[in-house]
């Protein structure tokens, strides 16, 4: 079974990315392959990010319905 990297190890790839793109240094093909990993890079930051937040609605949903959530709004 393969191991899910976190999400800060997936941004520090994109982050690498980007600046092997901004230096200019590497040619079309390889540019190309480059921008296609960060794409899939983003999708699962964004993936983990969006899962994220949908446990803590799904905490917060759990809280309010057992009286521990306050809303101070």
């Amino acid at each position: 079974m393969a191991r899910t990297k976190s999400l800060e190890t997936t941004m520090e790839e994109l982050e690498a990315a980007i600046q092997k793109l901004e230096s200019g240094q590497l040619g079309l093909e390889a540019s190309l392959k480059l921008y296609s990993d960060g794409v899939k890079l983003v999708k699962t930051c964004n993936d983990a990010i969006d899962k994220a937040e949908k446990k803590m609605i799904e905490l917060k949903a759990e809280d309010e319905t057992d009286g521990l959530y306050e809303n101070n709004e």
